[in-house]
């Protein structure tokens, strides 16, 4: 009997935590193809022909939004660009009032980057638009997690038994969040490294295969990919490590301690 192709049931991108193994596995082949639209002199395809894609970001970003925006666009999408701070939020119109605006101007989809986590999923149970998360707060960030992983099995040809070190502020961090979700579904070897004040409290209970180093000559010995993750000061309430000075000698990557890991190893610094 023929194995049936495995279908995606999800109407929102909120967060690997809620995606299974073949869901993953089945963006990431479905990404595949749509490389080759970067190397054509018209770079465009008519996939979205027709659906609208609103873009809403309550945060600062430059990659994210422009990714968002010209991915949308080569797939055909129209795209509206909202801008937060000129629009109707700076009179106190909450963040549902204003998707609900945007749902009836029938908008399809919904990006949005927040700083409190969760604000996706308050959407996704509001307004029928599908919602993608393009960051919330410390909770995720899947379509940049999905990018690494992509990468990762671009340039090493599989994901499982990899040993994946992220190292730096995991706590404030939704990337690595994202990452740990992703990887460890895909069987991935996953070690993180950074002070204790910037590892996450029971991350352990939630990730029990999950290795945790706070030396980092000793964290990357023999790693695969090494994901460097930036302090992230602006999140942070209080000083978490004596001076940036002492975190750059502690975690800072240099050709010294790059030579512990494979000859071969991924950097990535999302």
């Amino acid at each position: 009997m023929l194995k049936q192709p495995h279908k995606f049931i999800h109407k929102h991108l909120l967060g690997l935590e809620h995606l299974s193994k073949e869901d993953i596995e089945l963006i990431l082949e479905t990404a595949k193809p749509f490389k080759t639209i970067f190397t054509r002199t018209i770079k465009k395809v008519p996939t979205l022909r027709g659906r609208s894609v609103v873009l809403l970001f309550y945060e600062p970003s430059t990659r994210t939004r422009t990714s968002f925006e010209l991915a949308a666009k080569r797939l055909s999408a129209d795209t509206v660009n909202i801008a937060v701070q000129t629009s109707s939020v700076q009179k106190g119109e909450s963040l549902i009032d204003t998707a609900r605006t945007l749902e009836s101007m029938k908008a399809d989809f919904i990006v949005i980057r927040h700083s409190y986590s969760g604000a996706p999923y308050l959407l996704a149970k509001n307004v029928s638009s599908s919602i993608i998360n393009a960051g919330d707060g410390f909770h995720e960030h899947p379509t940049q997690g999905l990018l690494d992983i992509f990468t990762i099995r671009e340039k090493k040809k599989k994901i499982e038994n990899l040993k994946v070190v992220i190292v730096g502020d995991i706590l404030h961090s939704r990337v690595a969040r994202s990452n740990l979700w992703g990887l460890t579904k895909l069987n991935a070897k996953i070690v993180l490294c950074g002070p204790p004040t910037l590892i996450p409290k029971d991350i352990d209970k939630i990730f029990p295969q999950i290795d945790i180093e706070y030396n980092l000559d000793k964290a990357i010995k023999d790693a695969d990919v090494i994901n460097i993750l930036r302090v992230q000061f602006e999140r942070q309430l209080e000083h978490l490590f004596p001076s940036v000075r002492e975190y750059s000698l502690l975690y800072g990557m240099t050709k010294e301690r790059l030579a512990k890991a494979k000859n071969d190893v991924l950097i990535l610094h999302p």
